[in-house]
């Protein structure tokens, strides 16, 4: 088996494809490496998920993304991303993770689930889905609580409590209410957030309104027990009857990965990581990012739509470093 290459990209998403196909157009010896399925982070969204971006929005290196809608659903999205990959060719290993990543001189170590591989080049285009921001209460580690969502069957009949006030958070109050279960928002503001989809948060607010669904804003979850959970609303203690807890309060990037390859990150609440903007290219050099791990926590900042460009970019930068 092939151990190195010119470029290695972590993360088979739809930014790490779109790496890996501007590699391979410039001739770079390439390898994507995905934890999971092509795709693996949009795999797990919920089922029934919209994006909020139009299909063309969503296209990579200018393929056609054909939708039923102008705003297309998750498993279009999966269809058009496998096609991609498929169709091209890339040369991506799935279900493999990284598990570490060294870099001694010029060349970069890379120890997968798997095996070993070495580049003179590494971009990281990991998103930011597989770390939730956990909530530190009591009782979060119980079996009835969930950090992700996935299908509202599941919860029809049942006292659901979610907590969040994003898009995840609301299409999930939304979704199952119509299934049957009887919905509780937790939400830390004074109200829905603004950047929850514009078709979606009239939706949400008229049926808290109409009292569907019951809302509870400047709120806290602070304890979690098998048949009950308590919030803190305005200092004062509420508790109510609950079969399952929603927690969508957001994902993180992972940190401790970026600072054990040695990438510099702001001390501040952002924890922005350092990076050119020019080349994509962070304080080591030969290590690239990619896609939303660039704004730190800031994770709304950056989109498929808005990445896309860093492929042209990090390549680019390669080609220019290989010819000097």
């Amino acid at each position: 088996m092939k151990t190195a290459y010119d470029l290695i990209i972590i993360g088979g998403g739809p930014i790490g494809i779109a790496c890996g196909l501007e590699a391979k157009k410039n001739g770079l010896d390439y390898l994507i490496l995905e934890k999971g399925p092509i795709v693996n982070s949009l795999f797990h969204y919920p089922t029934n998920m919209q994006f909020f971006s139009s299909s063309e929005k969503l296209e990579i290196d200018e393929i056609p993304f054909i939708s039923k809608e102008a705003k297309p659903k998750r498993d279009e999205a999966l269809e058009y991303y496998r096609r991609i990959v498929t169709s091209n060719k890339l040369n991506m290993h799935l279900f493999e993770k990284v598990e570490s990543v060294k870099k001694e001189a010029n060349t970069f170590t890379i120890i997968s689930s798997k095996n070993k591989y070495n580049s003179n080049h590494i971009v990281l285009a990991t998103g930011f889905y597989d770390i939730p921001n956990l909530l530190n209460i009591p009782g979060e580690n119980l079996d009835k609580v969930a950090h992700y969502y996935d299908n509202p069957h599941y919860y029809s009949g049942q006292k659901v409590a979610v907590v969040g006030a994003s898009n995840s958070a609301i299409d999930a109050a939304l979704e199952c209410w119509r299934k049957g279960a009887e919905v509780t928002l937790v939400i830390r503001g004074d109200e829905v957030g603004q950047r929850v989809k514009y078709w979606v948060r009239p939706d949400i607010i008229n049926r808290i309104e109409e009292s569907s669904i019951k809302a509870y804003y400047k709120s806290t979850l602070v304890r979690i027990e098998e048949h009950s959970i308590t919030l803190q609303v305005e200092g004062k203690e509420i508790s109510i009857e609950n079969d399952f807890v929603l927690a969508l309060t957001g994902y993180k990037p992972n940190f401790h990965f970026l600072e054990m390859l040695g990438v510099h990150i702001s001390d501040d609440d952002k924890k922005l990581p350092q990076y050119d903007p020019e080349s994509m290219e962070t304080n080591v050099e030969g290590l690239y990012l990619a896609g939303v791990i660039c704004g730190g926590m800031e994770t709304h900042k950056w989109f498929i739509e808005n990445s896309r460009v860093h492929a042209k970019l990090i390549v680019k930068d390669i080609l220019s470093k290989q010819s000097v």
